[in-house]
């Protein structure tokens, strides 16, 4: 018998929040049973198996975090929208470390091209459309940004910049100037 009030957008949603209190590693249905106090069984009726719960929490993460970053750049170009663009991911790590590291998850090509990845990947050449770079460069700076952004939060996130008196936001701000710096003056190779 299916539990009243189980939905696999609940028991996703759920893990998600526990994605964040325990990290996304640990995330499985067994512990969202005992999170529901249910038996594991009885989750099998929405969810296949953990894999699909974690593809869940992934493509839920991915949705929501392009969300933000719509709202972020929203009216915004150059310089302005690359700081929102990037300030959103940071914030969304910062505020969500589980779903962060769900989003980042590996899916299949069919599952990642139905998800909200594309709209990452088509806010990210919308901002650098405002530099001005033809492909192969706006491939090239896709990758630079996720690269240094990613980077960056994961470092930030792990402790590895509480060695030193400079504080991480001036960092941050330092890199998202130069990256503005770089893209505006980029050459075709």
């Amino acid at each position: 018998m299916v539990r009243a009030g189980l939905t696999a957008e609940r028991l996703i949603r759920a893990g998600a929040e526990l994605a964040d209190e325990v990290g996304f590693d640990q995330v499985t249905v067994s512990a969202l049973a005992r999170r529901f106090d249910v038996k594991v069984a009885s989750l099998y009726s929405h969810l296949k198996n953990s894999q699909d719960l974690k593809t869940g929490i992934a493509l839920f993460a991915l949705e929501e975090l392009a969300d933000r970053v719509a709202e972020a750049v929203a009216g915004r170009a150059g310089k302005d929208a690359l700081a929102a663009f990037a300030d959103a991911y940071r914030d969304y790590a910062r505020e969500h470390p589980g779903r962060y590291a769900a989003a980042r998850l590996r899916l299949d090509p069919e599952t990642a091209a139905a998800s909200a990845g594309v709209r990452h990947a088509q806010m990210t050449r919308a901002i650098l459309r405002g530099y001005d770079l033809t492909e192969p460069d706006q491939t090239h700076a896709v990758r630079m940004l996720g690269s240094v952004f990613h980077g960056y939060v994961s470092l930030e996130m792990s402790g590895s910049f509480g060695h030193t008196a400079v504080d991480s936001q001036e960092s941050w701000s330092w890199i998202v100037d130069s990256l503005d710096a770089l893209l505006r003056t980029w050459t075709t190779s």
